[in-house]
């Protein structure tokens, strides 16, 4: 079963592998969109994203941004 847009947290993780390093924070939601759409595990309607999902999905990223990066 692929990923759907209110998966935020999964799709955060996968964002994180594939982007290591970025902050998420930096990242603009047309971008952010098309990435998810993007993903090979993604299996929802790419027209069906909100500012608010893509919101969750960048907080979702951004803690775990947070997390590997707290030694520096």
């Amino acid at each position: 079963m692929g990923l759907k847009w209110d998966q935020a947290e999964e799709i955060a993780e996968v964002l994180t592998e594939n982007h290591p390093g970025l902050n998420p924070l930096q990242v603009r939601f047309t971008d952010l969109r098309q990435w998810v759409a993007d993903l090979d595990e993604f299996e929802d309607d790419p027209a069906a994203s909100t500012e608010s999902k893509l919101e969750a999905i960048q907080m979702a990223w951004n803690e775990i941004y947070q997390e590997n990066n707290a030694d520096e």
